[in-house]
């Protein structure tokens, strides 16, 4: 899927962070012409693991239409990784190496609208994670049985640590992964999509082979290996599976039962139908916290309530859901489904799943619950640095994407006022971006279309500054003015405030503006802050 950078918003934005970037970085992270020249249609993955030299080797069959004339393409693959060939027509290909990138030169040039078809065969020992899923990598690790248990988990890493790829969210698979990966005899193998079958190779390995018939993120593709069990339940027509070790059965199907089902009827009544419903929803068993594998979620929450057992938002609220079924989960709406082009967007898919948990407490709870949870989320907030990164080196703004970007949500509903509407607009926004991808400024736009208001400066405050809005009011003549400080210079933004017991809308900009409200004393106002993320 194509995407051109901006050179001047890209240059502007670095200015903004006094990190110095690298080339391997704008390999990465950049959209150089031999990436932008070719459009990926499907990937065949096909590895042998051996788990006991935790080693890896195999191929994987791209296939791909080609946007622009071009004698160069770029794939990506960590360069501790060993590449045994590349072919194209039965002809073996000459690459070079350059960091993590691999420029692949073909003896003609590749004609606009081709689809063309590369094998790329490789092996090696790829990253050990020992943070999963903060860091990225491989898991290697034993569940109480003593049995090998295996993940990969590579968000912001990069999926080329693993597989030769193109490793970046501008492009995805249109038509899906094969995925066969062969493991040691005894142990279960769960990837994306639905299970399409398996074959004893007859060498003590077993390959198990999974087709996703819908686009994925390439950090999305996922292996999960261990001694796993299987059951499986329905919501209507969406299949619902389950993959969970062997003793955790009767545990994980009492705890599941909680809030997977009344999770899926929420969201799928709030953003739509359930994106992948032909690859199914999964949720699989992993060795570390958690990570929203697209059909194939990783979770790791030891079946407790919360995150962890603890609560997030530090409410008690927090802990009558578990974290991870109801965040991931929400990933498949904004992440999966929805995907930013550039990490440094990378609040359209957290700050939109993190607000998914303040509309699965609504549903279930109600709105004082949900707003309980959502206020709780602002100690959370750093502040440190902007939301949105730098584009085009491969790397995400500050951790405050998740609460912050979710405060700015819940900020912008009551913005809106209007429920019903604001329900339309998210509905809407889930099903008319389905299966895109985005940039922070298509977000904008859509909830400006669709609010019939101009939010933008509201965005760019919240998105771009560290400066939370600071109401501040004062009484000339008896009648009481507002203003925000603190704020960017064209900002404005309403806010409810409560007096003689009736709530009363203020328009508000950077400049003292005179209300109808006469007072006398300025305590006899009360500032809904609970509706709004601002300073007072």
């Amino acid at each position: 899927m194509k995407n051109a950078v901006s050179l001047f918003l890209l240059l502007i934005m670095q200015t903004l962070f006094s990190q110095s970037f690298t080339r391997k970085d704008s390999l990465q992270g950049g959209l150089r012409p031999e990436r932008n020249c070719f459009d990926v249609t499907h990937y065949t993955i096909d590895l042998k693991i051996d788990i006991k030299n935790k080693f890896i080797s195999g191929s994987n069959e791209i296939d791909f239409k080609v946007v622009d004339e071009t004698q160069k393409i770029q794939i990506d693959l960590f360069e501790n990784l060993e590449i045994d060939s590349i072919t194209w027509n039965k002809q073996k290909l000459q690459f070079n190496r350059d960091n993590n990138a691999v420029f692949i030169n073909f003896p003609n040039k590749l004609q606009t609208n081709n689809q063309e078809k590369i094998q790329f065969y490789y092996h090696g020992n790829p990253v050990n994670a020992r943070r999963a899923p903060w860091d990225g990598g491989f898991v290697f690790r034993k569940d109480i049985n003593g049995n090998d248990w295996v993940g990969v988990a590579c968000q912001g890493f990069g999926a080329s640590c693993w597989l030769p790829i193109k490793d970046s969210q501008s492009d995805e698979p249109d038509n899906g992964v094969l995925i066969k990966i062969a493991v040691p005899d005894g142990l279960t193998n769960v990837s994306n999509g639905r299970f399409v079958g398996k074959e004893n190779l007859n060498n003590g390995y077993t390959r198990w082979d999974w087709e996703v018939k819908n686009p994925i993120n390439t950090y999305d593709i996922t292996v999960n290996i261990g001694d796993y069990v299987h059951f499986s339940d329905k919501l209507d027509d969406l299949d619902i599976d389950y993959y969970v070790l062997s003793y955790h059965r009767d545990k994980a199907e009492k705890h599941f039962a909680d809030d997977v089902k009344p999770m899926l009827k929420c969201f799928q009544e709030k953003f739509g139908e359930y994106p992948f419903k032909e690859d199914g929803y999964k949720l699989v068993e992993t060795s570390y916290l958690g990570m929203e594998h697209q059909s194939a979620i990783a979770y790791g929450n030891l079946f407790l309530k919360g995150y962890m057992g603890n609560d997030l938002s530090k409410t008690g609220v927090g802990k009558l859901w578990d974290f991870i079924i109801i965040h991931e989960s929400g990933h498949e709406w904004f992440g999966n489904s929805i995907t930013s082009r550039d990490i440094a967007d990378m609040w359209i898919h957290e700050g939109f799943t993190q607000y998914s948990e303040i509309v699965y407490t609504e549903c279930i709870w109600g709105y004082e619950k949900a707003m309980q949870y959502a206020n709780g989320l602002k100690g959370n907030v750093s502040n440190d640095e902007p939301i949105i990164g730098p584009y085009g080196v491969n790397k995400e703004g500050s951790g405050d994407m998740y609460p912050k970007g979710a405060l700015l949500l819940n900020t912008l509903r009551h913005v809106v006022n209007n429920d019903t509407l604001w329900w339309n607009i998210i509905h809407d926004y889930a099903t008319t971006f389905k299966h895109k991808i985005i940039d922070t400024q298509a977000v904008i736009d859509f909830f400006n279309q669709k609010s019939g208001m101009n939010l933008t400066s509201i965005f760019n405050q919240y998105l771009r500054t560290t400066s939370i809005p600071k109401l501040e009011l004062k009484i000339e003549k008896k009648k009481l003015f507002t203003k925000w400080v603190d704020v960017e210079s064209n900002f404005s933004m309403p806010i409810d405030l409560v007096y003689d017991n009736k709530t009363i809308r203020v328009e508000t900009g950077n400049g003292w503006k005179k209300t109808k409200i006469k007072i006398k004393n300025i305590n006899d106002i009360k500032v809904l802050t609970n509706k709004f993320y601002i300073n007072y």
